[in-house]
């Protein structure tokens, strides 16, 4: 075939109303991809000013690879952190990379309810005024191991006081991890937990249990959720769906290490929207109460006292009035009241009234909330 001159091809592009560089475009497409290459292509540029660096995008993934259950603001939290100085790309392209390398999931929607939050229950506004206490519930490890850690987090901070594998639920074993935190950090305003034991029982007076009496004889005041209702602590709840993805799921048995290590992660690493992108470590610090010990005996300011025998009894003007195996080894406080009652509390509870023409014993109405009344300090 004859070539075609210039200028005949550019008597050709005046003729159907084109410039010559269009027409040599076209002709190239032509001589490329033939009769497909003239269909109508996309304006869209093939890069821009703004387009992320290849190393930005590596990282971006790296760092999702490496906390897979965390949404993108706070892979972008962490990318912020470890370029400081530095404006990181925007939420929406951290979103756009990890979706296109396939790195999210979308979330599940529920709607939302009466939150249930105890009615006259208080929510922390500062470090320490209220711990929250649970059993995660248990696990199999991959020998077949039971595992059901215990859990504190101190409720403003977030922070994750501990993480456990305990050897078991008695009294005793918890009892040793709180007196390791109370040492570590103090003691706190307020301790939450549901009405199971170790730390509530179902058939004690106010469902005190051996623990929670400790609570109160250190000036601690009590806060359960309802029975069968976890959402009144659904922040620490919510904690524990972390424990389940990321401990739980791996089967992880026994090894205090690795609870440890999570942890800190936790409490260092993860960024919390409530607070603000910072980290628990970076909102919590130590309680001033400092922990000195159980005290050896309760100051009830000028009450008489009465100490609880191992059968939960006191005995009044000769006569046995029975209260609770709970307070088994420790006093309570006596104050007469108008018309032949006596209040009789333990530590800042009022557990009920004496009457003093029968010498029988009615609890108090039991506390909603947090137990107040200021009756006995540590001595």
């Amino acid at each position: 075939m004859k070539a075609m001159s210039s200028r005949d091809f550019a008597g050709l592009c005046r003729e159907y109303g084109i410039s010559r560089k269009t027409g040599y475009k076209w002709r190239e497409r032509f001589l490329s991809y033939g009769i497909s290459g003239m269909a109508e292509q996309s304006r869209k540029p093939l890069s821009h000013a703004h387009e992320l660096a290849e190393t930005v995008v590596c990282e971006m993934v790296r760092l999702k690879q490496a906390h897979p259950h965390w949404g993108p603001r706070k892979i972008r939290e962490l990318y912020r952190r470890a370029h400081r100085g530095t404006e990181p790309p925007s939420e929406s392209s951290f979103k756009r990379v990890l979706e296109r390398a396939g790195l999210t999931q979308e979330r599940k929607r529920r709607v939302a309810q009466q939150s249930g939050r105890l009615a006259t229950g208080i929510k922390a506004t500062a470090a320490n005024e209220v711990w929250s206490v649970d059993f995660k519930g248990w696990w199999r490890d991959t020998d077949g191991g039971k595992v059901e850690p215990l859990t504190v987090r101190d409720e403003h901070s977030r922070m994750i006081l501990e993480l456990r594998a305990v050897a078991d639920a008695r009294t005793e074993t918890v009892r040793a991890c709180f007196d390791h935190l109370f040492e570590a950090h103090g003691l706190p305003s307020a301790i939450r937990s549901d009405n199971g034991p170790p730390f509530a029982s179902a058939n004690g007076l106010h469902g005190l249990s051996r623990l929670s009496v400790w609570w109160l004889a250190l000036g601690i005041n009590l806060e359960r959720s309802r029975p069968g209702c976890p959402q009144d602590n659904g922040a620490h709840e919510r904690m524990h769906l972390d424990v389940r993805r990321e401990l739980q799921a791996g089967r992880i048995g026994r090894t205090q290490e690795a609870f440890d290590l999570w942890r800190q992660e936790f409490n260092t690493q993860r960024p919390h929207e409530a607070l603000g992108m910072a980290t628990p470590a970076e909102r919590y610090q130590p309680s001033e109460r400092r922990y000195e010990g159980t005290p050896e005996i309760l100051d009830y300011q000028g009450m008489e006292t009465r100490r609880v025998q191992q059968t939960g009894v006191i005995r009044l003007r000769n006569e046995p009035i029975r209260i609770s195996t709970s307070l088994a080894g420790w006093d309570v406080g006596l104050r007469e009241r108008e018309s032949d009652q006596v209040e009789l509390w333990f530590a800042n509870l009022l557990l009920g009234h004496v009457h003093l023409n029968t010498l029988s014993f009615k609890a108090a109405q039991p506390p909603n909330s947090r137990a107040t009344g200021g009756a006995a300090t540590g001595g």
